[in-house]
């Protein structure tokens, strides 16, 4: 299915390939997602909600459209606030009277620093909320009901760097736990001895470049599962015979821009995909082409052509997945050498 499917694309890639980025169309789309609160697929996404907040405020501030839209960030800010967990003191939940889990709370996190507003958090509530869930075997909980996977263990680490606590938890732990998800075709797992999968593998080395821990990973392996995953039609799948899907443009490159190997892949040809998956009409990218777009996939095409420097868009940060003016003017690590010069220089050049 996966390769017939990629031959359609290439096909249709073929005769649009000259196929700008629909800039203005996309930032209508976005202005737009929330009209219709009465909407089956808004209640359905209840439980989604921040994690849409987060895709929908990045992918404008990629489209350099947050300037002016004050009002909207105070409502979004005081709602965020709105989903503090008075039961996990300092977590947030995904929505207003949720129970706090720890990627809600690193999305709320990344959307207070894009708006500049970390300052109405409690900061040592928060780490220590998130601290709370680690594990004896150095791995994270996602809540205090306890699924364990390498996403929360990326959302924990990133969390505490911008929060400027790391010192709350085992390091050692964590990246021992992280080293035993490593797989013999040297990529990563969910949890030790799961499949390697192209999500988890971005959160996996995520992970570790927030703890300075590269070096335990065999990169020109790594380097080829990642590069292995760029199928005919350009786009990037997250395993092996699966079809390619916009959302592994991101995680994947991400993964490639932490091990310096982006250019391993053919950037051209997957930037060709991404602008494919575009609703030419109404804006907004979809999984693959001819697909309903969503945020989730809008965020994820715009990151990736972002990293891959093939639109204008603002440069984002590879391992914190923030734009990275963000990253210099809260004066964050850079975690990647490849980050340092950029957030040295004036326009925070794509890494």
């Amino acid at each position: 299915y996966a390769s017939l499917h990629g031959q359609r694309a290439l096909r249709v890639r073929v005769g649009w390939c000259a196929m700008g980025l629909e800039l203005e169309k996309h930032d209508h789309y976005l202005q737009h997602l929330d009209d219709d609160k009465e909407s089956l697929d808004y209640m359905m996404t209840e439980h989604l909600r921040m994690g849409g907040v987060y895709w929908g405020v990045s992918a404008m501030a990629l489209l350099g459209k947050l300037e002016g839209e004050d009002r909207r960030r105070d409502e979004l800010v005081a709602w965020i606030l709105k989903c503090q967990d008075p039961q996990n003191l300092g977590g947030f939940g995904p929505n207003v009277g949720h129970d706090a889990d720890i990627t809600a709370t690193h999305y709320s996190l990344l959307v207070l620093a894009i708006y500049d507003s970390l300052d109405k958090v409690d900061v040592k509530a928060t780490a220590r909320f998130i601290a709370s869930l680690q594990r004896p075997d150095g791995s994270f909980s996602g809540d205090r009901w306890g699924e364990v996977d390498t996403r929360f263990a990326y959302c924990a680490l990133s969390a505490l760097t911008i929060l400027d606590a790391m010192e709350l938890i085992d390091i050692d732990g964590i990246t021992q736990w992280l080293i035993r998800c490593l797989n013999y075709d040297g990529a990563f797992g969910p949890v030790p001895r799961a499949e390697s999968h192209a999500a988890y593998t971005f959160c996996a080395v995520g992970a570790l470049a927030l703890v300075g821990a590269l070096e335990v990973v065999d990169l020109d392996r790594l380097g080829w599962w990642l590069c292995e995953r760029q199928t005919v039609s350009g786009g990037f799948n997250g395993r092996p015979e699966k079809a390619p899907d916009v959302c592994y443009s991101w995680w994947i490159l991400s993964a490639l821009a932490s091990i310096d190997r982006v250019h391993w892949i053919d950037g051209g040809k997957l930037a060709d995909f991404i602008r494919l998956c575009q609703d030419k009409e109404d804006g907004g990218i979809a999984d693959r082409p001819g697909d309903v777009p969503d945020v989730f996939h809008t965020f994820f095409g715009l990151a990736g052509l972002s990293l891959l420097g093939q639109a204008d868009l603002t440069p984002i940060h590879p391992v914190y997945a923030i734009p990275m003016d963000v990253v210099r003017r809260m004066g964050l690590p850079p975690i990647l050498a490849s980050c340092i010069a950029a957030l040295d220089s004036n326009d925070g050049g794509t890494p």
